[in-house]
């Protein structure tokens, strides 16, 4: 990259100067705007950056997560009817090993679906680039599907042109969708990889399927099966002790109810959680760290398919077709609304419990923790006494030894007995 040039505010830059360097001496306040509109960089970049810059973007940090679930946000949004003609346009035919992704935003720059190359998607996802975050430019700064959305023009934005740091080793490709009755922006079309995704190749591709989902939405209005589905199609129920099932109702009948193995289990908790999709090998890594193989993996989800309905589980990458009800996610929705007691009301035990998975056991433990800490910060005894009676609270120390200090002659007496019992049990 060669040296960086001292240049001061409102000086003129020099031709030789990088895109790299002007946005270290822009971010820095080593040169102003009038600067950079004087230099070699592109216009609609130098607007972005002051832009970014006056609504407060930090450069070094990150895309902050959207207000509502993910799951809701999907279900709510007019592209989901559509999502199988991006994919089938976009997505299907694409390399694993393309290091291309596919992206598709709401009209405040939330990213709703992230597909694609699952090696780039781990790569993105440490800089937040991923299901639930908001890219939009006055959070994440110059980006393409963001600063797309901010004009509602077609944009491509190469490697250092990003605002955020993070997001420099990326280009990216993007396109607005517009509502075809209002024109009204509603979504975003976004192509991220390497330099490669920045061409008018990919351009054209992304203006091609924007107008052919905008076509097909057009045709979903008059038809009248325009909107998502109002509600998760099937249920699955993975806390506590009793066995893993997972629900639907056909024709909106009687519930159907298929007890699954632990291992079918565990495939269903990991694709409800990552909604985007996971890889063979991401799956395998995330089921077992030891020598599950894909071939393995294959031949599971073949038999999941036969027991739940093929209907639910797509593949490349393997993900969930439909909206599904978590028991879970409904507990951690009740604490991020504040609601413990409902929470506690909807929490029978910990997640899969016999489950040696570690990417359910990470699950596990932060829906426990979470919960947990939510108990905590109520400082109401009754709630602290109703997390200690679950199995998760049977063994806590803590917990214990606040309702021994606080709980009343009652409590301090039964807190007691407990932590005498604990004592024996951990020396």
């Amino acid at each position: 990259m060669g040296e960086v040039v001292a240049v001061s505010r409102g000086s003129a830059v020099r031709p030789s100067v990088t895109v790299g360097k002007l946005h270290g001496l822009f971010v820095d306040g080593k040169i102003d705007a009038k600067s950079l509109h004087g230099s070699t960089l592109r216009g609609l970049i130098a607007d972005s950056w002051q832009r970014s810059l006056a609504t407060g973007v930090n450069p070094d940090g990150e895309a902050p997560a959207a207000t509502l679930a993910l799951q809701t946000l999907r279900e709510r949004h007019p592209l989901a009817p559509v999502m199988p003609t991006i994919r089938k346009l976009l997505v299907d035919d694409a390399s694993e090993s393309s290091g291309v992704m596919v992206a598709v935003g709401a009209s405040d720059g939330t990213l709703l679906w992230v597909e694609g190359d699952s090696a780039a998607r781990r790569r993105a996802e440490t800089m937040n680039f991923m299901p639930g975050a908001v890219w939009s430019e006055s959070a994440a700064g110059t980006n393409a599907p963001g600063t797309a959305l901010a004009l509602d023009r077609e944009v491509q934005i190469r490697g250092s042109e990003h605002f955020a740091r993070a997001a420099h080793r990326w280009s990216c490709t993007a396109v607005p969708i517009h509502d075809p009755t209002t024109r009204q922006p509603i979504g975003v079309l976004d192509v991220t990889g390497g330099v490669e995704v920045a061409t008018p190749q990919t351009l054209a591709l992304l203006r091609a399927t924007a107008m052919a989902v905008e076509g097909q939405l057009a045709v979903l209005r008059l038809t009248g099966d325009g909107r998502p589905a109002s509600r998760p199609v099937a249920g699955l129920h993975v806390l506590g002790a009793g066995r893993p099932t997972w629900v639907t109702h056909p024709d909106g009948g009687a519930p159907h109810v298929v007890p699954l193995t632990g291992r079918h289990a565990d495939i269903l908790v990991l694709l409800a959680r990552h909604p985007e999709g996971l890889s063979g090998d991401h799956l395998a890594l995330l089921l077992d760290e030891g020598d599950l193989d894909t071939v393995t993996v294959r031949a599971e989800m073949s038999r999941l398919r036969k027991a739940v309905g093929a209907q639910y589980l797509g593949s490349r990458p393997y993900r969930l077709l439909e909206p599904v009800d978590m028991d879970a996610d409904a507990v951690a929705t009740a604490v991020r609304s504040g609601a413990v007691g409902t929470a506690l009301d909807r929490y029978p035990g910990p997640l899969l419990p016999n489950s040696i998975a570690p990417g359910v056991a990470r699950l596990r433990t932060e829906l426990s923790e979470t919960l947990r800490a939510a108990v905590f910060e109520t400082r109401d005894l009754r709630i602290l006494r109703r997390w200690l009676d679950l199995p998760d609270g049977r063994d806590d120390q803590e917990g214990w030894l606040i309702l021994h200090r606080h709980g009343g002659a009652g409590g301090r007496a039964e807190a007691g007995g407990h932590l005498a019992g604990l004592e024996i049990h951990l020396s």
